[in-house]
């Protein structure tokens, strides 16, 4: 199993960890989303679709929504504290990085340049948009961002974006039309923020200083 055969299919992986492994299924979870969020070079990891499908999961009884919504909001939470923190630290220098395996610095300046435009408000709307939502809180870090501030945008941002999408995915993810296409679904949850992103980012680039 390959990363992109298991964003796609989520579903069918996490029903067949449930079965095999029961209540890890809640450790696994809180560990993909707490990473996706919190380690700068861990953007690839699935979330939106994650969430849909746990939501999902929850709608049939294979795993407890109550449970599952404060498990995740809690790594969400944590996994962009920890993300601020790592730029807080490391600050001004990660500008000196060079492209590498590990650090794409041409993703790391488009989210720096979409922060720079909207502000504190880029906590909230990241959290929906794949990449940015990893690098968002870093470059907050490196900004110096005020650290009540930075929690206030975080805390909103991770309860709109969890309670938000696993509760979609718990009233809508089972719905026949839903799981007939549910792979085109999670395409469109990938590509369409990604899109909104690319074009903010051009914006940014092309607008006169």
């Amino acid at each position: 199993m390959n990363l992109i055969d298991f964003i796609l299919h989520v579903d069918k992986h996490l029903e067949v960890f449930v079965q095999t492994y029961g209540a890890w299924v809640y450790a696994l979870l809180f560990l993909i989303i707490f990473v996706e969020t919190g380690v700068v070079v861990m953007p690839f990891l699935p979330g939106d679709s994650l969430l849909f499908v746990v939501g999902a999961m929850c709608g049939v009884g294979l795993m407890s929504y109550p449970l599952t919504v404060s498990l995740l909001l809690a790594a969400a939470i944590m996994g962009n504290q920890s993300n601020y923190m790592i730029g807080r630290y490391f600050g001004p220098k990660v500008f000196g990085w060079e492209d590498s395996r590990w650090f794409n610095k041409k993703a790391f300046d488009q989210a720096h340049a979409f922060y720079e435009k909207y502000g504190g408000i880029t906590i909230v709307a990241a959290r929906f948009m794949p990449f940015l939502r990893t690098f968002a809180p870093f470059v907050a870090g490196v900004a110096q961002m005020t650290r009540s501030k930075f929690t206030f945008y975080d805390v909103l941002g991770g309860t709109l974006w969890v309670v938000g999408i696993v509760t979609v995915g718990y009233f809508f993810g089972n719905l026949p039309w839903v799981k007939l296409h549910l792979d085109k679904i999670i395409w469109a949850m990938i590509l369409v923020p990604g899109l909104f992103v690319l074009a903010g980012a051009w914006r940014a680039r092309n607008k006169p200083a």
